[in-house]
């Protein structure tokens, strides 16, 4: 299954927050879906620091193999309209938003991971699951993430 799933390839990423979920899709079809673990706070991303996950449409912009979780996938947040809208609040509006797997020495863990949204406004799978996101998702892939 996993050879025929490489084959394809993905042009869209959607992340639904409130129901935990990222499916890569090909043209409308879904290809591969994960549950995932996101910043503790639901609510959108307002400023740097706030534990939550952004809403909006990016892009997969880089990747990281050397990160300090099990390889990551960098999320252009915050958009320019991200950045006014901060600015117009008066703050930062943070950074550094990334698809990433467990930080590095816990991929035993597996999908206990999920057990409670943990990270500080980023998406995370298991390691297992960013190995193979790796190899499906090319830099530049949309990525739109939903309430």
């Amino acid at each position: 299954m996993l050879l025929a799933v490489l084959a394809l390839h993905v042009n869209l990423i959607v992340v639904e927050k409130g129901k935990h979920t990222m499916t890569l899709l090909d043209h409308g079809r879904v290809v591969k879906s994960y549950h995932v673990a996101l910043g503790p706070d639901l609510a959108p991303k307002k400023k740097k620091g706030d534990g939550r996950t952004p809403e909006g449409r990016y892009i997969i912009d880089g990747r990281n193999a050397a990160s300090h979780y099990h390889r990551a996938l960098h999320i252009s947040y915050p958009s320019a309209a991200d950045r006014r809208n901060a600015r117009r609040r008066g703050v930062d509006p943070g950074g550094d938003i990334m698809i990433h797997g467990l930080p590095n020495g816990t991929g035993k863990l597996g999908k206990l991971h999920l057990a409670r949204d943990w990270t500080l406004g980023c998406i995370a799978v298991t390691d297992e699951e960013i190995e193979e996101i790796w190899k499906l998702v090319p830099n530049g892939t949309p990525i739109v993430i939903k309430p």
